[in-house]
């Protein structure tokens, strides 16, 4: 632990997503719990002009707290490997993978974890056939997602056949590229992966239980709006499964550090992949630090162990070093 003790660290906050207002309050949290550890550790509110501004900072090390595009999806991942700044979180190709949606389900399918089938639809495409092929296909009723956005932005759940080219064409002019997945009624949970000395290991599994119809943006990010249940309420196999899972989609995906994989059981038991979010909210609702805290691991612990998993995606393959 403390790798980094005697290096200035950037918490990259803000960003230029969607997701913006949920990173400043994950970014201001992890600020805080680095200098409650004793570390130098600034903000850096992420813009255009990101690549200035932490070299006016002088920062060391940069520990990500960016949800959504231009922050979870490689883009800083790549600045920051051509400035030889170690960072937290997943390398370039991992970070690109998991925000894809439809790319991430293919390669975790593909690796044996089961997920939802799918249709992709994208502005321009002919949306009344799309919509027959759901019906003839996936069947209804379906989740309709941006396929590069997280906080379940931008999620619609449709269960009319007659309302979803209304709505594939809403949510194709806002995002552009759409996934039409197959809906999955039973239990929502998440599980955190850790990537540590031992290895990859999954941490206890939280189930989700939101007063809305599923797991929206205002039932992650509104107090009192969903119900936490830790460990989650599984058969033993199932959650044993759930949690072998989620390491396998994090191994797959090629995730480093830490990350949380997201599933819905269906009704005979199995563990159905929705996404991997490689940079986890780390809000005061956040799941995350809610998994920790149920292994014995404090808010502040866990800060300290991803901090100490920061590296360059040079390190492991053998380009130029943080130090060149």
């Amino acid at each position: 632990m403390a790798r980094f003790r005697d290096k200035k660290i950037g918490v990259l906050l803000g960003g230029l997503s969607s997701e913006r207002e949920v990173s400043l309050r994950s970014g201001a949290n992890c600020l805080q719990a680095l200098r409650r550890l004793g570390y130098e550790a600034v903000g850096v509110d992420v813009g255009r002009d990101v690549a200035c501004r932490l070299r006016e900072s002088q920062v060391d090390v940069a520990f990500l707290a960016l949800h959504g595009r231009y922050g979870e999806d490689g883009t800083v991942q790549g600045l920051l490997e051509m400035l030889a700044v170690p960072y937290t979180g997943s390398g370039v190709l991992a970070s690109a993978l998991a925000m894809h949606k439809v790319a991430c389900k293919k390669v975790c399918r593909q690796s044996g974890v089961p997920t939802p089938d799918w249709i992709d639809y994208r502005r321009g495409d002919d949306v009344e056939a799309i919509a027959r092929r759901c019906g003839a296909g996936i069947g209804l009723p379906v989740i309709v997602k941006p396929v590069q956005e997280g906080s379940s932005v931008g999620v619609a759940k449709v269960t009319v056949p007659e309302e979803l080219p209304g709505v594939l064409r809403e949510a194709a002019d806002c995002f552009g590229s759409i996934m039409i997945e197959r809906f999955v009624p039973g239990k929502e949970i998440t599980v955190g992966v850790v990537e540590g000395a031992d290895g990859v290991i999954s941490l206890p599994i939280l189930e989700l239980v939101p007063k809305n119809e599923f797991y929206d943006y205002e039932a992650k990010y509104t107090h009192g709006m969903t119900e936490f249940i830790i460990p989650a309420r599984l058969e033993s196999a199932t959650y044993a499964a759930a949690g072998e899972y989620a390491c396998l989609a994090f191994q797959a995906v090629g995730c480093r550090g830490y990350a949380r994989v997201d599933f819905m059981v269906d009704e005979e038991g199995v563990p159905q992949f929705t996404e991997v979010n490689t940079l986890p909210g780390m809000t005061d609702l956040s799941d995350l630090p809610a998994q920790a805290r149920h292994a014995g691991i404090s808010y502040d612990e866990l800060v300290e162990m991803i901090l100490d998993t920061a590296a360059l995606d040079a390190d492991f393959l053998g380009g130029p070093s943080a130090e060149t």
